[in-house]
């Protein structure tokens, strides 16, 4: 009986080896994109009693990845982006200048849709934060304005695959809405002095929501290969707008980027290149 039993669970341990080898792996894919547009500011809080727009151009960096989850039998995927812009703007006169920075982070989850064998739809929720701030070169009462906010976001994106005389396109558009969340704002006309050294921080962090908040980001890109490699080239429109605290403020950028796109394998740690894998964005 000891050795029946002995043979059974040996045959299982090589079933079950067989079973983790026949499994086809799950992806990383990872693009790392760099950008130039035009930026759009205006902040109360930096101009006291009007709403002086800045405009200007600006810089961005984004990393994005996603990987297909085992939620659902696999139809759950994850996608991070990490995002950092700089910009300087000037007012139309050209008297002043406004300089700004931010960096912000996504993680979201996404069901998947096939309703056609080229076409996938993805619908879910994110979570995003972000930090930054607006300095005004003309304001000396208050040269700078803090920016800072957690959301919670409806997702939504499309993929297309295509072919074009043989070439193959990756076509994708995406778009993230924040519906509810916390940011922090000093109230109109209060100093960073008095939030920090006097410690008058009543109010100064709020529930967002549509009532003072109105905020969207389109994504639209392209995947092409060229030799060995695969480019990715996008346009990014980004639309932040805030009335809270007696304080009215928009960040408006519109971002042309370009990078590259590569697929792995994370295998404790390390990157490895593989023939057959599960890819989230490709399939």
């Amino acid at each position: 009986m000891r050795f029946l039993f002995l043979i059974g669970f040996f045959c299982l341990a090589i079933c079950s080896l067989q079973a983790q080898e026949d499994e086809v792996p799950a992806s990383v894919n990872a693009a790392t994109l760099i950008g130039v547009g035009g930026y759009d500011l205006m902040d109360t809080y930096l101009t006291p009693g009007s709403r002086i727009p800045y405009r200007g151009w600006g810089i961005r960096i984004l990393d994005e990845r996603m990987k297909l989850t085992r939620l659902l039998s696999g139809r759950i995927s994850r996608q991070q982006i990490v995002s950092a812009d700089f910009s300087v703007t000037q007012n139309g006169a050209g008297t002043a200048r406004a300089l700004s920075g931010f960096l912000d982070y996504t993680l979201g989850y996404h069901y998947r849709f096939e309703p056609l064998p080229d076409l996938r739809l993805l619908a879910g929720a994110s979570a995003h934060a972000m930090v930054g701030f607006v300095y005004g070169t003309r304001s000396s009462n208050n040269p700078a304005s803090a920016k800072a906010d957690v959301d919670v976001n409806v997702s939504a994106m499309a993929l297309y695959h295509l072919k074009i005389k043989g070439y193959p396109f990756t076509l994708r558009y995406q778009l993230e809405v924040p519906f509810l969340g916390f940011l922090f704002s000093p109230h109109y006309g209060q100093s960073y002095y008095e939030i920090f050294d006097q410690g008058n921080t009543s109010g100064i962090i709020r529930f967002s929501s549509l009532h003072n908040k109105q905020a969207m980001k389109n994504y639209l890109t392209v995947d092409f290969p060229v030799g060995r490699f695969t480019f990715r080239a996008g346009y990014l429109n980004s639309l932040y707008y805030l009335d809270v605290n007696g304080i009215q403020s928009h960040i408006f950028s519109h971002s042309f980027m370009i990078g590259i796109v590569k697929e792995f394998i994370s295998l404790g740690g390390k990157k490895k290149s593989a023939p057959s894998h599960r890819s989230a964005y490709y399939e």
